[in-house]
């Protein structure tokens, strides 16, 4: 063992020895038990962020924890390597994005490498592999002939500098979250999967998933939107131009019915289009709805609502009073039936609209609890008592709910319905850099899935990118084909690349296998994952979509189980300090925190910082790490300067692995001291030569005193790495008993014993977390193959203390300490308290009137 701890010199060669020896392959055994630990895999941009180093150091101290409790782990790693980033840089860089992509990946994959993740490397794929993405092509075929897949004319977020469709969440403010474009809304052919048909079992079964953070839970909850309502009909006035005879609403509160004072309805309803000829005016509004980027109901919620009147009445269902029917910005056609009937009495939205154009506020809903009504400044929302609502006066929320629903059924004039916020995955995306969708356009119009046998349809990687179109839309000889002899055409769509994400657990249990998307036998031996760990901002797309794709694929026979993930942790962000200058001009300038020198106040705060060019610099404070902000501290340059092992200690140590993390050179620094602290100590011990078998019958009270210490310290640590996950707790715990070790006498063959269980207890279980470092100390300490040893077992016996210590007050105030038996009675501990020299000096000239005693902790006597 060399005395100083120079990381460079040690983690290479473990890393290399892991190699050699395949020590993190996984292969099924059927005699032990399994643990899946899988970390959400990374986007090949070409680097390593702090971020991607918390996360898969996290699943990486999971995995070998679980590894020295005895069990078969598996922890895969691959490429989510199909996007738009990729086609951009190929743009910027005059490339294509493949050999982009490819590039990006061995570098990436030797950065994993240098920080010592336990990878089963022989499990690696890239979601652009055609290997892959056959499957899932081919999976997209079986849908489609179960039904679950369909094509359809819909109005779109859409991106007019990416010339892609955007999810409503993928919209910030209106503007495109890659580009900052003004979205558009478009009506384009796509293809979707029916997500809405298992929308009840993704949300029943959020209430099986323990082990899932409770806020991602809601926030899945909140996505899918279950609601129960009422579907009713409104019949249209008789009036040219329009043809409609009625149109439908949905509504959650029927017992507001009779407050109705007008409809809205979207700019792109039927009704609306039909109402626009002779409407000029009209015509214009409705397009410049079309145009709003406002998309997404969180939105909607908030922005200047507009609106105009058709010109078309309502017949009312129940009173046949007309209604006007408007056309308003804040109604959109992808939730409900496009229309909805506002009753501005008792909904804030209609309240508002109508405020601003003069429209009727009929109230019709009444407090429980007796106290005025009161409309004049916002509207009454909360459920009450019905009037001015005909013979249903006087109902309750639910009686009058059951009452006017029945009428209406009764009437033939609406029907009871179970509502979702959830609308169908859209999956069809304009760009190039995707799996295309396997789907053939015939010349009579039908179209067909592309044959297993003409699988996969593979996307052209040598090509040009000019920027605007996708290759494969800009050459026509590309989608030309034929099917069963026939002249037929591609389709020139490629997959969201959530497609790719959403089943790639799964194909990690036979990542080889050319002849069936899984091999259910594997599959079904590892599947569900164990341990999941991701970022919470993938709650409602990745992790949804994922839940949906496996019960897919549970209902086509290729998996037995009913969720992909077991457990999920969310790890926090990892922040930075920010510093920038301003130009003559007041452009601002981000320098890297690394290129910064401070100075700090008495309280450790930053209030003087310059750059290296003697630039004053503004401190923005801890800020999420991105390159507009330049404060991304590169893991290179930290692996290089202080080593992985260091790096990683930092991470587990620094936060609650759920929380934000701060970035601290001092913390960098300190944790390395703690390592050069752990490795002097084994340094100096194996110095000593040979240590004798420790002979726990012998201890003398120090040394039983710290052998309890030592076995406390497992008994936490376990509790915090496997069952609570709070790992910073278990290092500090470890960390305690290293200054305690530190202080130990080790001069004779007992202590040098005692010493020796201690510190093969602690290189085990920081192992995980400092696996290069712990690697060599166990060598050091005469052992060997740390990566499965056993777990230290806490020594119960150990636990059990034969003394106490005893506080001593004399009337409420501590006057002394004194060690007694554990099993002391209180007249034994009273006895040895009065007997020690400073308690009895304040009990003199006096009388006890009382004795009060917790045992094993405290001693009270009462005197006058």
């Amino acid at each position: 063992m060399q005395e100083q701890y120079i990381p460079q010199n040690i983690e290479p060669k473990v890393q290399e020895l892991w190699a050699e020896q395949q020590t993190f392959k996984a292969t099924e055994q059927a005699d032990k038990e399994k643990f899946y630990c899988l970390s959400m895999f990374p986007y090949p941009s070409g680097r390593l962020h702090m971020g991607h180093v918390r996360n898969y150091t996290i699943g990486d101290v999971i995995s070998r924890y679980q590894r020295l409790q005895g069990k078969n782990v598996m922890q895969p790693i691959g490429w989510d390597a199909f996007g738009l980033p990729a086609e951009n840089a190929a743009i910027n860089n005059k490339t294509a994005p493949a050999p982009w992509t490819y590039e990006n990946i061995d570098y990436m994959k030797n950065q994993l490498k240098r920080l010592g993740f336990g990878y089963d490397w022989s499990r690696e794929f890239a979601t652009c592999d055609p290997e892959y993405y056959r499957w899932e092509q081919w999976f997209f075929t079986k849908l489609y002939e179960q039904g679950l897949v369909y094509k359809k004319t819909s109005s779109v977020n859409w991106c007019p500098n990416d010339e892609t469709v955007l999810a409503n969440e993928q919209v910030n403010d209106g503007c495109c979250w890659r580009c900052d474009s003004p979205v558009e809304r478009k009506e384009i052919p796509q293809w979707f999967i029916k997500i809405t048909d298992y929308a009840d079992e993704l949300l029943s079964e959020l209430d099986n998933l323990d082990e899932w953070p409770e806020q991602v839970k809601a926030m899945q909850r909140n996505w899918i939107g279950r609601s129960e309502g009422v579907t009713l009909r409104f019949a249209v006035a008789d009036q040219a131009p329009v043809q409609a005879q009625s149109f439908e609403v949905y509504t959650t509160r029927p017992d507001t019915l009779f407050g109705v004072t007008y409809v809205g309805i979207a700019a792109g309803h039927p009704l609306a289009e039909q109402a626009t000829a002779n409407n000029p005016a009209l015509a214009a509004f409705i397009e410049e709805c079309k145009h709003n980027s406002k998309v997404a109901e969180a939105d909607v919620a908030t922005m200047d609502k507009k609106g105009m009147a058709t010109g078309l009445y309502a017949i009312h269902p129940l009173t046949g009073k007309q209604v006007p029917i408007w056309v308003a910005n804040f109604v959109l056609m992808d939730y409900g039936s496009g229309a909805v009937m506002s009753v501005p009495a008792h909904d804030e939205r209609d309240y508002e609209f109508a405020k601003q154009y003069g429209l009727d506020i009929i109230p019709v809903i009444k407090p429980e609890d007796g106290s005025e009504l009161d409309i004049t400044k916002e509207a009454y929302t909360e459920h009450g008592i019905l009037f001015n609502s005909g013979s249903f006066d006087g109902l309750d929320f639910a009686a009058a709910f059951d009452a006017i629903a029945d009428t209406l059924i009764e009437k033939n004039l609406g029907q009871r319905t179970v509502n979702y916020r959830l609308r169908d995955w859209g999956v069809s995306r304009q760009r190039y850099w995707g799996a295309p969708i396997p789907m053939l356009n015939l010349e009579d119009g039908s179209v067909v899935g592309v044959p297993e046998a003409d699988l996969p349809v593979v996307l052209p990687e040598d090509v040009v990118m000019d920027g605007i179109q996708s290759p494969i839309k800009a050459d026509p000889e590309w989608a030309k084909t034929t099917y069963n002899g026939q002249p037929a055409l591609r389709e020139t769509d490629t997959f969201d690349t959530f497609m790719e994400s959403s089943w790639y657990y799964a194909r990690y249990c036979s990542p080889h296998s050319d002849n069936a998307m899984l091999d259910s036998e594997k599959a079904n031996y590892w599947l569900p994952v164990d341990q999941y760990i991701g970022g919470i901002e993938h709650a409602c797309m990745h992790l949804l979509y994922s839940r949906f794709f496996h019960k897919l694929l549970r209902d086509t026979g290729l998996v037995n189980s009913d969720e992909p993930f077991k457990r999920l942790l969310c790890q926090g962000m990892v922040l930075a300090d920010a510093f920038y200058h301003t130009d003559d001009k007041g452009a601002r300038t981000w320098v890297s925190p690394l290129e910064v020198s401070v100075e700090r106040d008495e309280k450790g705060r930053i209030k003087k910082a310059q750059d290296s060019e003697g630039h004053d610099l503004v401190h923005t404070g801890m800020t999420k790490m991105s390159k507009s902000k330049n404060n991304g501290i590169d893991p290179q340059v930290m692996i290089d300067k202080y080593g992985a092992d260091t790096v990683r200690l930092f991470m587990m140590f620094a936060a609650p692995a759920d929380m934000t993390l701060e970035w601290s050179d001092a913390g960098v620094e300190g944790a390395q001291r703690f390592i050069k602290r752990l490795w002097r100590l084994v340094y100096e011990h194996q110095a000593q030569g040979s240590v004798a078998q420790l002979d726990v019958a012998s201890l003398n009270s120090e040394q039983k005193a710290l052998r309890r210490e030592v076995h406390k310290t497992i008994a936490k640590v376990s509790d915090d790495i496997g069952r609570r996950q709070t790992f910073n707790t278990a290092i500090a715990a470890i960390m305690e008993l290293m200054n305690k070790l530190t202080k130990a006498d080790g001069s004779d063959a007992q202590n040098r014993a005692l010493l020796q269980e201690a510190l093969a207890a602690i290189t085990v279980m920081l192992h995980p977390i400092i696996p290069h470092t712990c690697f060599e100390l166990w060598q050091a300490l005469g052992q060997q193959d740390i990566d499965h040893a056993p777990w230290p077992q806490v020594d119960q016996s150990a636990l059990v203390e034969d003394e106490k210590l005893v506080v001593v007050q004399v009337n409420g105030k501590v006057r002394g300490k004194i060690t007694v038996a554990a099993d002391a009675d209180q007249d034994t501990v009273s006895g040895l308290a009065q007997a020690d020299e400073n308690v009895a000096r304040h009990l003199e000239d006096k009388t006890i009137r009382k004795v009060i005693y917790v045992p094993g902790k405290l001693l009270n006597i009462v005197a006058n």
